[in-house]
């Protein structure tokens, strides 16, 4: 006896719908970076930048990594960060007889730089590190600062 299944058109339009929106999500929304990353791949810290009425704050999740190998600079409001993460072995403590079957922690060496919104005094700059989250926190450049005119009447 054998079995019948229905050719249903329509899913397989659906799955491959499903498939070009990964490869249009992969290609343009997650930027590549050819500086290393878990197995060849690429890894560019997602960022978030606001400004205050003092500063320009941006915040980038760094999990796995420590303030002593990220680097920050700012050059011609650009800001650039770059980092490395060492390769690190799932137990932990060097033992190489297991094998792995799920592998999605980063790895490697990152770099990503950002067009600040207004000038800045990089000078003054402060940069906190907690929890994953590093927070830089650049004060606005004088000049872009709004001034409160007073009006003198006669």
């Amino acid at each position: 006896m054998s079995n019948l299944s229905r050719w249903e058109p329509v899913r397989e339009m659906v799955t491959l719908r499903e498939a070009m929106d990964r490869l249009f999500d992969d290609a343009f929304t997650r930027p590549f970076n050819t500086n290393g990353g878990s197995f060849g791949g690429s890894f560019v810290p997602a960022i978030d930048l606001y400004q205050t009425a003092d500063d320009v704050v941006v915040k980038a999740a760094l999990p796995g990594f420590n303030a002593d190998n990220v680097q920050i600079t700012v050059t011609n409001d650009v800001l650039t960060l770059r980092g490395e993460s060492p390769w690190q072995d799932g137990n932990g403590n060097g033992d190489k007889n297991f094998t792995y079957h799920l592998r999605e922690q980063r790895f490697g060496s990152f770099e990503r730089s950002v067009a600040l919104p207004i000038p800045v005094q990089s000078d003054q700059a402060k940069a906190e590190f907690q929890n994953g989250i590093l927070t830089i926190t650049l004060p606005k450049a004088e000049a872009v600062k709004p001034k409160t005119i007073s009006i003198k009447t006669k």
